[in-house]
């Protein structure tokens, strides 16, 4: 049996969460350096009453400080952790709250599309418009399925809108190189393809095998 593709971390991810930990980060560096700020102050300026509760609140906020800096470095990995993997049976895609198998039995073909022409930037408003923004040059592995692994209301539930260019059976996957994911996925899909219909050859050989035994 043909080997595992690697793995493709999924672009979208990076880029939802990308400015997510670094604010939290920022947060959570601030919070430390008031609190450490605050301390020297204390110490330079005794005479003055800065807290009620000096040692309490000074703690309370490096403890606030210290887990938003922990929560960035948690950020940081979910955005790093999402991946599509090609296998000898069907396609792997992997997020932080969703596995999914993809047979390739549901998919049609693979196709390659710019991420502009599959969603417009003039469709959208908020931070979707700066995601597409940020998106539209990049270019993207389009499936086209018989019908969704598993439901599309799931799907949707975990998954970017940006993987879906419409509400057909389509699904979206970006990643940093798209040709090396495109030949993977077509190296084994074409391997279980022929695999599916090797048992059938094989059964006919043996037949007309017999038959021609049987004939002399």
């Amino acid at each position: 049996m043909p080997h595992n593709g690697r793995r493709h971390r999924l672009i979208l991810y990076t880029a939802m969460l990308d400015r997510w930990w670094k604010f939290i980060l920022g947060l959570g560096l601030a919070l430390v350096g008031l609190a450490i700020g605050l301390r020297i102050l204390s110490e330079l300026l005794p005479q003055y009453h800065f807290l009620l509760e000096p040692d309490l609140i000074l703690w309370a906020v490096a403890g606030a400080g210290g887990f938003a800096v922990l929560l960035s470095v948690i950020v940081f990995s979910l955005a790093r952790s999402a991946y599509v993997q090609p296998c000898p049976t069907h396609l792997r895609l992997i997020t932080p709250f969703l596995r999914v198998n993809i047979s390739y039995q549901l998919i049609i073909q693979a196709s390659i599309v710019e991420m502009k022409h599959l969603f417009p930037i003039k469709s959208y408003q908020g931070w979707r418009l700066r995601l597409a923004r940020q998106l539209a040059g990049n270019t993207t592995i389009v499936l086209d399925l018989r019908g969704w692994p598993i439901p599309y209301g799931v799907l949707a539930l975990f998954l970017s809108p940006f993987f879906f260019p419409d509400k057909t059976p389509l699904l979206a996957l970006l990643v940093p190189n798209w040709m090396e994911l495109s030949m993977e996925l077509d190296n084994l899909r074409s391997a279980w393809i022929k695999s599916q219909h090797a048992p059938n050859s094989d059964t006919q050989s043996v037949l007309l095998a017999r038959l021609s035994d049987f004939g002399k």
